[in-house]
């Protein structure tokens, strides 16, 4: 008989279970969830809320996908009633990206439970900085209830966001990784005054139990939900940051509209065997890189025979994820100059993945040669800085 791996950690919503429900008594409660804010049993926090004798839960707040993920990447949510509890579900994401003080009037404390995937551009963390303003601004409480870093406590890798490149997908003057948990990053933007205006938020955050910073999901036992349709394991959040900054072109298919979402980098005029060859030759620790044929069914070159290379990530540890999309465009730049990335890509969507990038220096660096030794000085500039100041932040060892 096959059984899941035993669970080794509480998340903040187990804690906060454990504590019956102490620090949301007598308050009227909004909770920001998805389908990733579940126990350990996989019940959701909106019916264990919903259902607690003690705690009178009077609103639901939907990031990116919808409170039930019922909503594709960038598709605008609305509106709505909850169809299980009949409670009013509030869009954080769409016209309104930050909560309005008329959501907020018969509230007094939000609470937070949502699974990050550890990367800036993944748009979670965003809503929790802005619902962490709107708390602010309206003097209401704010809680997360903390959940692990699927990347680890320990790897950060980006350069800041620089001013002019502040938006949805860069919304906090962190590296592109970070290494912190939601709980963390949230003391991180109510202590270095990151929130609008410099405005500080009344912050709690419900601790995990048993949770290290050197471990990875796996090593939770937890069972992973997807935090969104293209991250449907806790693998896939290793992937992300690998290729999703090239995904803001269609120049290549990366796995979206394929089984292998952010692992692939093909193409209709890539020769896979030799681009193989040459990213294999880079010996980048951690990485293997395979011959793949795929035809997607879905978004990029849908239903067009493609080849190129799959990414298989041996040592988690070692591996540079987000080196791993540069070093993909400079071998297909040296195989193909004419279809050298920043040449034949959608100059429209320059500006997104400067954004995404947090600065226009990595593009502007890469595209005159197209090597990244040219760009790595530069993305890795300020990790170590970084970590030092995380340190003040951090809940767990």
């Amino acid at each position: 008989m096959v059984r899941a791996q035993k669970v080794t950690i509480k998340t903040g919503i187990e804690v906060l279970k454990a504590e019956n429900f102490k620090s949301l008594e007598g308050k009227r409660v909004g909770l920001i969830t998805n389908p990733t804010g579940v126990d350990n049993n996989l019940k959701s926090d909106i019916d264990i809320l919903h259902e607690a004798k003690n705690v009178n839960l009077v609103a639901l707040f939907g990031p990116e996908h919808g409170v039930r993920g019922n909503a594709h990447a960038g598709q605008s949510v609305g509106t709505e009633k909850d169809e299980v509890t009949g409670l009013p579900v509030y869009s954080l994401f769409g016209k309104t990206r930050k909560a309005t003080p008329e959501m907020l009037k018969d509230i007094d404390v939000l609470v937070y439970d949502i699974q990050d995937i550890g990367s800036r551009s993944f748009t979670y963390i965003s809503t929790m900085g802005l619902a962490m303003e709107a708390a602010a601004e309206n003097n209401k409480e704010f809680i997360v209830l903390d959940r692990p870093n699927p990347l680890g406590g320990k790897r950060v890798e980006g350069c800041l966001v620089e001013d002019g490149f502040f938006s949805f997908v860069s919304q906090y003057k962190i590296p592109y990784i970070y290494g912190l948990t939601c709980g963390e990053l949230a003391q991180m933007l109510n202590g270095e005054r990151m929130l609008e205006n410099g405005v500080q938020c009344k912050l709690k955050v419900i601790k995990m139990r048993g949770w290290k910073r050197k471990m990875n999901y796996t090593a939770t036992g937890l069972q992973w939900i997807p935090s969104s349709p293209h991250i449907p394991h806790a693998e896939t959040s290793y992937f992300y940051p690998a290729s999703g900054i090239l995904g803001e072109f269609s120049y290549m298919s990366i796995g979206v509209g394929y089984p292998i979402p952010f692992e692939m980098f093909a193409a209709p005029w890539i020769n896979a065997g030799v681009l193989t060859k040459r990213l294999n030759a880079l010996d980048v620790p951690g990485v293997i890189f395979r011959p793949i044929y795929a035809k997607p069914f879905y978004a990029t070159f849908k239903g067009e025979n493609i080849e190129g290379v799959q990414a298989h990530i041996i040592d988690y540890n070692k591996a540079p994820l987000t080196d791993i999309q540069f070093l993909v465009m400079q071998e297909v730049a040296a195989m193909y100059p004419e279809k050298a990335v920043f040449e034949v890509a959608d100059h429209k969507r320059f500006g997104m993945f400067d954004n995404v990038c947090g600065t226009s220096k990595i593009r502007e660096l890469f595209s005159k040669r197209n090597r990244w030794e040219d760009v790595k000085d530069y993305w890795y500039k300020d990790a170590e800085n970084f970590k030092t100041l995380s340190k003040k932040y951090y809940l767990y060892k």
